[in-house]
């Protein structure tokens, strides 16, 4: 999942995160946004859904944003901000989407609002321990979307928001690694443990309440769920430091 990186160290060393975060900015307002006029025939479940995880991408992301300033770190605090922007891209991208469809958004969700409130009861690193809990899940969910063949708007919508997460889960593992490296091997290991199994019991809580709409996608809940935990396996080593470190697509590019 991970290639090694020669970003450099010192203040620079999210640097190369930054400037990715700017060209994907560049790069989405050069292509612009889907054909929303030509609608989208989504089914009740998928309806019900994407509502749930509109809600969830449409946080302001303002106590992030104030952890990372916090860490003493300019170029991460820089590329936290474009993280954060480009997850509410996604909210917006969402919420056309159900309004090509017809539907409304959600004004809340309980899952989102428990989810937010243990996020601000912890610091930077547990809080992106519990963020990458969503990341991971989201992979899973927005490929079972794009690969669905329900609709073409809903595959390109879902596309565009997985190729993004895709870079956001590198992104945060970079930053948990170097977060964690200052732990004897077998305190990343049971920190990653712990990880994994609280990512489990994600996964199970999105497939029971998410069947529906997985099942319209061809996925089982027990499909997704034994993909959101196998893929876990890889995003723990790297954070414990047992893996290779992640490098931002831009290095991968060159």
């Amino acid at each position: 999942m991970f290639k090694n990186t020669r970003d450099g160290g010192g203040d620079g060393r999210y640097a190369s995160w930054t400037r990715d975060f700017e060209s994907e900015r560049e790069r989405r307002a050069r292509q612009g946004d889907p054909e929303w006029a030509r609608g989208a025939a989504l089914p009740p479940a998928l309806v019900r859904s994407l509502r749930r995880f509109q809600v969830g991408e449409n946080g302001d992301g303002a106590e992030l944003i104030g952890k990372a300033d916090r860490a003493g770190d300019p170029t991460y605090a820089a590329a936290a901000r474009l993280f954060v922007a480009e997850e509410r891209n996604h909210a917006r991208l969402l919420a056309e989407l159900l309004a090509a469809g017809g539907a409304e958004t959600l004004e809340a969700h309980w899952s989102d609002t428990a989810f937010v409130r243990l996020r601000r009861l912890l610091g930077l690193r547990l809080e992106l321990l519990v963020l990458m809990v969503a990341e991971v899940v989201a992979l899973r969910y927005y490929r079972t979307l794009r690969d669905g063949r329900v609709d073409p708007l809903l595959s390109e919508v879902a596309g565009r928001v997985l190729a993004d997460e895709e870079r956001h889960v590198p992104f945060h593992c970079a930053r948990l690694r170097e977060g964690f490296a200052h732990l004897p091997g077998p305190a990343r290991r049971l920190v990653t443990a712990g990880w994994r199994a609280l990512l489990a019991g994600a996964a199970c809580v999105v497939a029971a309440d998410h069947g529906a709409a997985l099942r319209r996608c061809g996925v089982t809940r027990r499909e997704f769920v034994r993909d959101v935990v196998s893929s876990s396996a890889p995003v723990a080593a790297t954070i414990a430091g047992a893996g290779p470190a992640p490098a931002p697509p831009a290095v991968l590019l060159t």
